[in-house]
């Protein structure tokens, strides 16, 4: 269900380049706020990053000044709520690191509110781990309580707002894609805070040169990856849940779900048919809140998937092999955390490609061999 909480924002999905240029006063009525909204709201304007009995938790911060959307007027800021295992997220970063390098010395200021899906994702130093994992630098605050996130009537990962020089948002997008859309805007709006001196497409490259532009952008395996286009009436499996969470659990053992207990799951028939886009265990396993937890010092799980790529949200210890219709993973479809051996080590809780293939095909069994007592599996997610 589309949830729109401000009454009045331009929505991406309804802009043309006609629209845009050469001025974007022409789509907002600034002097009419009260009068387009229909009624007396608040929420025109963008609300404060203020925490009630708690200093904010910023990460990447260099300015003494504190962070707040009084203190930012006069800039163009692009307000991105996030969080750091969710693959319709991390897809959005290069392009945002790319807009920090290209825009900040414009008026642009970026700034991530990381509001955390998983309870893991409130551990400040796993978030700080992540931002130098994708290269991050401009200001990141640590939403924990969902205090911001509530504020803004947010219900999406990811979602970004871009607020004029006024304080007022102007710009409301759910989801990821439509970069160069987006881009358009930001340009629209600083050219009319710089004086209508138009602010065009820049080439990173003749900005930085070759040698210090990995400092601004990595342009490792990981930002690859994430850029591949993704083709999503081709994806057949929907995200796939471990845990009791929300909807419930996508494990589909006989055995059944039952949220605290230890269970020991007997694996699938493997030649025989497998239920499509269900999760199966073998092992012995904790059914946790938001995921399975190995008690067994070996287990495995199946899933009959079909997409160009797989991740797997996982935390723990332990390590995984995995293998496609019985077979290791050839060099055309090791994910980005897949090494030698079609392996991959849990270094801490996040997402990990554990395989990328070159095109979208038919259903493949996916078989992950694990190994060492306490991994977890929070989410299986595609591309």
């Amino acid at each position: 269900m589309t949830h729109t909480p401000f009454p009045f924002f331009v929505n991406a999905d309804t802009i043309s380049d006609e629209k845009i240029f050469p001025k974007y006063t022409s789509l907002i009525p600034y002097s009419d706020h009260k009068k387009a909204s229909g009624n007396i709201s608040q929420h025109n304007i963008a609300p404060e990053f203020e925490k009630t009995n708690e200093t904010l938790n910023i990460i990447n911060i260099n300015d003494s000044k504190p962070l707040t959307i009084t203190n930012l007027k006069g800039k163009v800021v692009l307000i991105n709520f996030w969080t750091y295992s969710c693959i319709n997220v991390l897809r959005t970063v290069p392009h945002l690191i790319e807009w920090n390098a290209k825009y900040a010395d414009k008026g642009l200021v970026i700034i991530g509110v990381h509001t955390p899906e998983f309870e893991f994702e409130k551990n400040i130093d796993y978030v700080n781990t992540s931002l130098q994992k994708y290269g991050i630098k401009y200001p990141v605050i640590q939403d924990n309580d969902h205090e911001i996130w509530n504020a803004y009537e947010n219900n999406y990962w990811p979602r970004m707002y871009l607020v004029d020089p006024q304080g007022y948002i102007v710009y409301d997008k759910i989801g990821e894609g439509e970069y160069n859309q987006t881009e358009k805007v930001i340009q629209s709006l600083l050219s009319e805070r710089n004086g209508n001196k138009e602010i065009k497409n820049i080439d990173l490259d003749t900005i930085f040169p070759y040698e210090n532009k990995s400092q601004f952008i990595s342009t490792n395996s990981i930002v690859s990856f994430l850029k591949q286009p993704v083709d999503f009436s081709k994806i057949k499996t929907p995200e796939l849940y471990f845990g009791n969470q929300s909807a419930g659990s996508s494990v589909g053992n006989l055995e059944g779900v039952h949220l605290g207990e230890n269970v020991k799951y007997t694996g699938p028939v493997l030649n025989g048919s497998i239920k499509p886009n269900t999760i199966f265990l073998e092992g012995k396993w904790k059914i946790n809140h938001d995921n399975v937890e190995l008690q067994s010092d070996s287990g495995r799980i199946f899933l009959n998937y079909s997409s160009n790529s797989v991740n797997l949200v996982a935390g723990g210890k332990g390590q995984g092999i995995v293998h496609e219709d019985n077979a290791l993973l050839s060099n055309y479809s090791k994910g980005v955390d897949t090494i030698s051996d079609s392996q991959f080590v849990i270094d801490y809780p996040r997402l990990y490609n554990i395989v990328n293939h070159q095109s979208y095909g038919d259903f493949r069994l996916l078989t992950i061999d694990v190994k060492g007592k306490g991994f977890q599996a929070f989410v299986f997610t595609f591309g």
